[in-house]
């Protein structure tokens, strides 16, 4: 790991000496930074690095994104960033809109706060009851916040980032509905894979997924 400290970002994978611009991955939960592995040889030109990030808070997170994206914009020309699940939704929230030239979301969090009350629906946790308790811990696993809850109402996302999406039509935690809104509403473009899920991990659903990319952006020979 490169600067694997206390006060700085963590990166998986050391720098290479003489690449002029970096390609930041942010993975999503249970996922690790060295999933950037896999865009590697898409982006050969580029300096491929995952962000091994500690916090799991779009106020903690964001500032951790932020501090990444501001130590790479020191050292290259341009950043991409590849974010996966509430890792875009992280990497929206860390006010880097001005250092990134292009992004690249996989089935990414775009309406955190309908997905808090679809969990909140889903375990049969009123509004009240969550505003009283502060956390409410679900059978699916997820804890339920208050305070998350309120910082999402009170930071509403605004990304300005050109910005490629892909989307599965099986994705059970964000509708076709919410992507496509977010999409016509930013300055985004969707693709959407049928069959599709919100984790994109089959031999198919990769392919799939590097073929999105390569279109966008095809290697040079």
């Amino acid at each position: 790991m490169a600067n694997d400290t206390k006060e700085g970002p963590r990166f998986y994978k050391q720098r290479i000496d003489g690449m002029k611009d970096a390609v930041l991955y942010i993975h999503g939960k249970d996922g690790s930074a060295a999933e950037c592995e896999h865009y590697r040889p898409l982006f050969p030109d580029c300096e491929v690095l995952g962000l091994d990030y500690r916090t799991f808070t779009p106020w903690e997170t964001g500032a951790e994104v932020r501090a990444a994206v501001e130590e790479l914009k020191a050292e290259y020309g341009s950043i991409i960033l590849i974010a996966n699940s509430i890792g875009a939704f992280f990497g929206m929230n860390a006010g880097i809109d001005t250092m990134i030239q292009k992004a690249y979301f996989i089935s990414p969090i775009v309406d955190m706060e309908k997905l808090i009350c679809d969990m909140m629906a889903w375990a049969n946790v009123t509004e009240a009851e969550l505003q009283s308790k502060g956390v409410v811990h679900t059978a699916f696993g997820e804890d339920l916040s208050w305070t998350y809850l309120c910082y999402v109402r009170n930071h509403p996302v605004n990304w300005t980032v050109p910005t490629r999406i892909l989307y599965g039509s099986h994705d059970e935690l964000t509708t076709l509905e919410t992507i496509r809104d977010f999409s016509n509403n930013h300055n985004a473009r969707l693709t959407v894979m049928e069959g599709g899920e919100h984790w994109f991990h089959t031999e198919e659903q990769m392919r799939f997924l590097d073929e999105w990319i390569l279109r966008d952006r095809p290697i040079k020979n």
